[in-house]
Parts: C-alpha cells; structure tokens; sequence
C-alpha cells in the first residue's frame, strides 16, 4: 500500500469517526432499558471518538510529510559546532 493510499484510507475513517461524533453530539445515541435489559446504540463515549480523531489527524499529517518529502517524516540536520 503506497503512502497516498494509507492517507486516502486514514481520510475515510477520519470522516467516519466524524460522523459518528456528530451523530453522538445530536442525540443520536438511544438508551434503552426495559426491566434488567439495556439496549445502547453506540458502545464508543464521546471521549474514545474525539480521541480517534485526534490519532487519525496526527496520522495523516504525518503520512502527508512523509509523502512532501520523500518517504521521511521529518528532515533531521545535524549542527557540529566548533571553535575557530
């Protein structure tokens, strides 16, 4: 799988996590408890989706750096100093 593939992939879960967060903040989410029985619609808490979110965009930016700059994250240079 090629780096843009992986971020194509990353972007479409990134949209669905999305979603699902929209969906969580607008009361999409139904309880339902009917004597010992509940019923959940979504098992993830609103903190586990957000933080989904948050790895996916880290994810993407860095697939997207490696991408820019030719299969590396980031460029590293090293500095020697010395004393004239």
């Amino acid at each position: 799988m090629t780096i843009t593939e992986k971020v194509a992939d990353k972007k479409i879960r990134l949209e669905l996590y999305r979603k699902k967060e929209a969906d969580i903040l607008t009361g999409g989410v139904k309880a339902y408890g009917i004597g010992g029985r509940n019923l959940q619609r979504y098992d993830a808490a609103l903190s586990e989706v957000r933080a989904a979110i948050k790895e996916l965009e880290a994810e993407i930016d860095g697939l997207e750096a490696m991408a820019r700059n030719g299969g590396y994250a980031r460029k590293a240079i090293g500095v020697i100093p010395r004393d004239l």
